[in-house]
């Protein structure tokens, strides 16, 4: 291997996009939504992440911006790594927060010009209102909320790696190859609903 300099090595590098979104209920259970004006769908309250800065930190930015609301930005619920799709050239990775409960809608100021509407569905409704993509982030932050640990989905699916995917040492390096590998496929029983 040759040495190269750390600009050109980082240049070469894959880059992606980044994006976080607030996971906001009402005391029933029900999951707010945003509707933006450039969109044909709904969303969590969300967007992307701006250089340098964290993603709590850009969540907690755009519940302000969005909103118009200061809310505690709690525990990470969902990483969702999706690939190129479409229109958008890189991949991108989703944290999905918990930004806890609400009881009043008339207290939130929608920024006008991005949000056209703001309402509370049922979980399966908001799914049903989500892109494809980004349904399962529903049913895998209700189930992070109450597991008090994070899912990890890949494309929408949610990944549970095998143990075999932490990196060797002692008696298991020796190990063969694909016995080390992680599993990329849903693993039997790796229920969302449950």
């Amino acid at each position: 291997m040759t040495w190269t300099e750390p600009a050109t090595w980082y240049a070469n590098l894959p880059s992606f996009y980044a994006a976080a979104a607030a996971f906001i209920t009402d005391p029933a259970g029900n999951v707010l939504l945003v509707k933006p004006t450039y969109r044909d769908h709904w969303a969590f309250p969300g967007g992307y992440i701006d250089e340098g800065e964290y993603p709590h930190d850009a969540c907690a930015r755009e519940i302000r911006e969005e909103l118009s609301v200061a809310l505690a930005v709690g525990d990470l619920l969902v990483v969702d790594w999706a690939p190129a799709s479409g229109q958008r050239p890189r991949a991108i990775v989703s944290f999905t927060f918990d930004c806890g409960s609400i009881t009043e809608l008339g207290d939130l100021d929608l920024a006008q010009q991005e949000l056209e509407d703001a309402a509370v569905f049922s979980p399966h409704e908001a799914e049903q209102r989500l892109p494809d993509r980004v349904a399962p982030r529903v049913r895998a932050a209700i189930q992070a909320r109450r597991r008090h640990a994070p899912v990890y989905l890949a494309g929408g699916v949610a990944i549970r790696p095998t143990r075999s995917s932490v990196p060797p040492t002692g008696e298991d390096a020796a190990a063969p190859a694909n016995q080390l590998r992680a599993s990329h496929q849903p693993q039997p029983g790796w229920d969302l609903d449950h």
